[in-house]
């Protein structure tokens, strides 16, 4: 889906579902330098709320992960699982909590950074209340920071980090128009549903997983099952196997900050490979021509 632009050189922007497990970090690590130049992208977004085993971001990780060619990083319910990310988490931009947490939750309420091509380009998270935690309403606590980040940045990407399709198609329709995209995280199930708003946004009800999907949505199935069988408690292991990168590349007016196109994206580590392939063998061709 794609609309007309002045711009002949969209921005290209590829944004994660939430990365899961020791698997979906090594498969960002290992391909996303690649997946750079490959896809031309000007800004990587993920959602790292589960890297550290499942649950939360480690420092380490959140370096690695940076390192790696992440440009802008939301968080989830799990924000707080690793208490060793909280100094990252005040003292880095491109890094934020929900924003409708209290004021007084550590982090900042939208992550922001420079990037080459782009100038400065913003994310926030927003939790969703249905069948989740009680936090503060994500419509108050966007309305009251969007001012403040359109001064800041013409590109802003909101993550509505919710269980129910209703709290993020509420959002979607909220937000239409004001701000670049609208993408769901949390249930690590890609939907079909992607589709271009009134005014220019972008939206998917969810993303999926960056992570292993031989499991239940990242986790070991036999203690899941066993649990739901029996509710005999189980420790609910990361699964290893059939790693995907799941989420969205959005094509965007770099002068309006509106989306053009948004395309649903889950590759393999097989997939990932072969574009590695491609890659070098075009570098090969390039610098025999180059002799």
């Amino acid at each position: 889906m794609k609309l007309p632009s002045e711009n002949p050189k969209p921005a290209r922007v590829l944004v994660s579902g939430d990365i899961v497990g020791p698997v979906g970090v090594e498969l960002l690590i290992r391909f996303l330098p690649l997946l750079r130049v490959h896809l031309q992208l000007d800004a990587v977004l993920a959602n790292a709320e589960n890297a550290h085993n499942g649950s939360g971001l480690s420092s380490g990780l959140f370096r690695k992960l940076r390192k790696a060619g992440i440009d802008l990083f939301t968080l989830g319910d799990h924000v707080y699982k690793r208490e060793d990310i909280l100094a990252d988490m005040e003292k880095e931009d491109c890094l934020c909590r929900p924003a409708n947490y209290p004021s007084s939750a550590p982090g900042k309420p939208y992550a922001i950074c420079a990037t080459k091509s782009l100038g400065q380009v913003a994310a926030i998270s927003l939790l969703g209340r249905t069948f989740m935690k009680p936090v503060d309403c994500p419509f108050a606590a966007i309305d009251r920071l969007l001012p403040e980040i359109q001064t800041k940045a013409k590109m802003i990407f909101v993550d509505i980090h919710a269980e129910a399709t209703a709290d993020k198609y509420l959002m979607a329709h909220f937000l239409k128009g004001k701000v670049t995209a609208i993408l769901g995280t949390h249930t690590h199930v890609p939907t079909a549903d992607e589709t271009l708003l009134e005014g220019g946004t972008a939206f998917q009800c969810d993303l999926g997983m960056t992570g292993p999907h031989d499991g239940i949505l990242g986790r070991n199935t036999a203690p899941v099952l066993e649990t739901n069988r029996t509710f005999r408690p189980n420790r609910f292991t990361v699964s290893e196997g059939d790693c995907r990168l799941s989420g969205a590349l959005i094509e965007v007016d770099p002068a309006s900050g509106k989306a053009l196109s948004i395309k649903r994206v889950q590759w393999t580590a097989a997939d990932l490979e072969k574009m590695l392939e491609t890659q070098l063998g075009e570098s090969h061709q390039a610098d025999s021509r180059a002799l």
